[in-house]
């Protein structure tokens, strides 16, 4: 459970202004190097293989693999523990670090490569975090 009272916002930027907007309306945006078609995350205004600064933004399909977790146990203030900190590789091919939600924090509930979706949770009017489930929603 996220407690989104206790979780900080982020500041977005003229670089990931996009991003955070695609979130608001429940996309997953990415952006792909309109010289060597890398496809890439986090947002920057250049692309990291190349240097080029033409660029398109994109909806990705908000469809992952589960790469790597670990479950944290630690307390944190926005959420009730324990809770995963993992890293998915999206259908497009760039890797997030993301929260695993809806599922149970334990290893069995979490096998590797599992499939993901992307969620969406309102912090405010402006912000919404994308976060990652498996498919299918809650278990």
């Amino acid at each position: 459970m996220i407690d989104k009272s206790r979780l900080p916002a982020p500041t977005p930027t003229p670089e990931t202004e996009h991003f955070w907007q695609g979130a608001l309306k429940g996309e997953l945006r990415l952006q792909r190097c309109d010289e060597c078609s890398e496809v890439y995350f986090p947002p920057r205004p250049f692309c990291p293989a190349c240097a080029c600064r033409s660029v398109t933004v994109f909806a990705a399909t908000g469809k992952a693999t589960l790469l790597s977790y670990v479950i944290n146990h630690r307390p944190h203030p926005a959420f009730d523990g324990p809770y995963s900190i993992a890293v998915v590789e999206l259908e497009e091919g760039p890797r997030m670090m993301t929260n695993i939600i809806n599922v149970e924090q334990v290893p069995e509930a979490l096998p590797l490569d599992m499939a993901l979706e992307v969620v969406f949770e309102p912090l405010s009017d402006k912000i919404s975090i994308p976060y990652f489930q498996p498919v299918g929603g809650a278990s």
